[in-house]
């Protein structure tokens, strides 16, 4: 976006993970810079490039090196460990240019990216893709105020948080040997992060007002979310329908059709996200109880997934059912047939039925999901959480209760009732004039000033 010399105010580098759940929300807030007179460049690794379908929309895509420019997993785990030498080549290469960078936005798991920033006179900004209280938790935790392993029948106490289980904790945290690599690269997030200018949460004040003020002590924040598409909110940005990247191409034209010819909200649509796999014991569990909760249902399936799903399942539920491999998750949601997600409540996920109003039946795996859970149902009020029964399985019986009570039942009045205010606040936060909106605007007037008076890097 140009001012009208044909200047810019500023050029931000704003640098994800290269995994999908981080890359749309900062390119999504990466839109909102540019759509606002600052010129923003986002590097993607480059096996991010060759896995995923780019769309640069109002940013300048930068392919650079994660180490081995594969698909493979590992390469993702060399760059989170340590990307800066790739990361420094791409700052020298525009500072030898006429157009440099003057601030770094980078992903909060990448902390050595604040280091190349210090190095190099940047403004640097941390960005948290997840809550306020899943920050809060791990915080904690890195600071030794929570004892690890948790004991079974603790009640958690936080400042700015519900009192917690430990069911309706983070993975990481409520079983810190089952994954002890990621358990360090989530409390690593805090290494450097007082030495950060500023820190942005996609989250949004009312969503999780103690939580931010808490955070708001200790950093300063600026809740920048809910970091949906444009004009699925406050259509302030023309054009902006979708997030820039997708893992497969979605079959829009499949879905929407069979959606029109369903009743208003009549439909449950059930995704588990990109990452999760479910057994195949849990996923026969699913199929009957969908079918046995006599609703339509459009259910997303990957195609690794779909041996699990029961024999003769499909045929049966032909009349009410669609399995696709994947779909335009935010225009199935916005949809007037759909009238409840069943969900792993993935953050951008829980976001997006937020924003969208739809309700939600919570079915948690693992990393921040039981911890979003847990607000979906008991703070939020916009869902049910299933009960996991034994050798950690949602019956069906438990399902169909579930998606029946939301779709039919009288808690469901309530639930669909707070589902729309829900909607209505996220729209008025990125309305002009809202508190996202207003916080989005001084990210650009300090980026402007900083550009306006650089200084030589700071010494360490």
């Amino acid at each position: 976006m140009e001012k009208k010399d044909g200047a810019y105010k500023a050029h931000v580098l704003v640098l994800p993970f290269p995994l999908q759940g981080h890359i749309n929300p900062m390119i999504q807030f990466a839109k909102r810079l540019a759509s606002k007179g600052l010129k923003v460049t986002v590097p993607t690794t480059i096996s991010a490039t060759m896995s995923m379908h780019i769309g640069s929309g109002l940013v300048d895509v930068e392919p650079i090196s994660d180490g081995q420019d594969s698909v493979s997993q590992n390469d993702n785990l060399a760059f989170l460990a340590d990307g800066s030498g790739t990361l420094t080549k791409l700052v020298e290469k525009y500072e030898a240019s006429s157009d440099p960078f003057c601030c770094l936005v980078y992903d909060s798991i990448l902390p050595w990216a604040l280091d190349v920033a210090r190095q190099h006179g940047l403004y640097g900004v941390s960005f948290f893709t997840q809550s306020c209280a899943i920050d809060a938790i791990y915080y904690h935790a890195n600071q030794g105020h929570l004892t690890l392993p948790l004991a079974a029948a603790a009640a958690i106490s936080l400042p700015g948080l519900p009192e917690l289980g430990i069911s309706d904790m983070p993975s990481f945290i409520s079983e810190p040997k089952s994954y002890p690599s990621i358990l360090e690269i989530v409390l690593k997030q805090f290494s450097n992060l007082e030495k950060a200018d500023l820190v942005l949460v996609n989250t949004f004040d009312k969503l999780e007002d103690e939580a931010v003020r808490w955070m708001e002590g200790i950093w300063p924040v600026l809740t920048i979310g809910p970091t949906l598409p444009s004009m699925y909110l406050d259509m302030l940005i023309e054009g902006d329908k979708s997030y820039s990247l997708n893992l497969s191409n979605p079959n829009s034209d499949l879905c929407k059709k069979w959606l029109d010819a369903r009743q208003t909200a009549s439909v449950v649509y059930v995704s588990f996200g990109s990452v999760a796999n479910l057994e195949a014991d849990q996923m026969e569990e699913l199929a009957w109880g969908l079918k046995e909760s006599n609703n339509n249902f459009l259910w997303v399936v990957r195609e690794s997934e779909h041996s699990k799903l029961p024999s003769k399942f499909l045929e049966e539920t032909i009349e009410k059912g669609l399995v696709v491999t994947w779909c335009p998750q935010l225009e199935v949601l916005a949809h007037q047939a759909v009238g409840c997600f069943l969900t792993h409540c993935g953050w951008n996920s829980t976001l997006e039925a937020l924003s969208l109003g739809v309700p939600m039946v919570a079915m948690p795996q693992w990393t921040d999901q039981p911890t979003n859970a847990k607000y979906v149902e008991e703070v939020w009020g916009v869902g049910l959480r299933v009960k996991v029964g034994e050798k950690g399985v949602v019956r069906r019986e438990e399902m169909e209760k579930c998606i029946r009570e939301v779709m039919e039942g009288e808690r469901g009045k309530a639930i669909r009732m707070n589902a729309s205010k829900w909607r209505e606040l996220a729209k008025d936060v990125l309305a002009e004039g809202g508190s996202s909106d207003k916080n989005i605007e001084e990210f650009v007037a300090r980026a402007t000033f900083f550009n306006a008076s650089r200084s030589p890097p700071r010494a360490e």
